[in-house]
């Protein structure tokens, strides 16, 4: 009997749990706090060239100083519907142009918002721990299938979910550190 099959399940579920991570990073950085970052708005949706884009693709956006925005359009003619855009987000940002660019101040939270922002944070980080242990389930499966059929042994499939139930908590454990820092940056004054 050969455990050929077990390392490709090993090495997926790994590559999964990654994107998983990846993904609560981006919804991170999508959450607001007290800091200017250009990812708060990169994916704010603007109409532009009669469809809907990712401002991302159409300017540049910096944060020069802790609580400003700038925006710099590739494309001049689109300054108004960059600033109708960022007006309409739930983002609660006043945008003020010069015609050339975009200065987007970054209002302070207030205490409240500061703990309804957590609270999302909260709530994101437990879709992340569930789709982590989804994947982990979805890999033991996987290993009992293969036992089951005889293409691998009992023991490789043991050693194996004890592999994949070490890489879940790696990485639940590194959901939970994302949390804290972002909560942390959140309730920072």
């Amino acid at each position: 009997m050969t455990a050929e099959p077990v390392p490709k399940i090993m090495s997926e579920t790994a590559q999964r749990m990654d994107h998983a991570i990846e993904g609560i990073r981006r919804e991170f950085a999508s959450i607001r706090s007290g800091r200017a970052n250009p990812a708060l708005v990169d994916q704010i949706m603007v109409e532009a060239y009669e469809t809907r884009m990712p401002l991302i693709q159409l300017a540049t956006i910096a944060a020069p100083e802790p609580r400003l925005l700038v925006i710099t359009p590739w494309d001049k003619t689109l300054i108004g519907a960059i600033r109708n855009a960022l007006t309409q987000s739930d983002l609660g940002l006043n945008p003020a142009s010069d015609g050339n660019i975009l200065r987007v101040p970054v209002p302070e939270l207030s205490e409240e918002r500061r703990k309804d922002l957590a609270k999302v944070v909260g709530r994101k980080t437990e879709e992340g721990r569930v789709a982590v242990r989804n994947i982990r389930r979805d890999a033991i499966e996987e290993l009992r299938k293969l036992q089951k059929a005889g293409d691998v042994s009992e023991d490789d499939a043991k050693r194996a979910q004890e592999d994949v139930q070490k890489t879940t908590d790696a990485h639940i454990e590194e959901i939970n550190h994302l949390h804290e820092a972002k909560v942390a940056e959140i309730m920072e004054v």
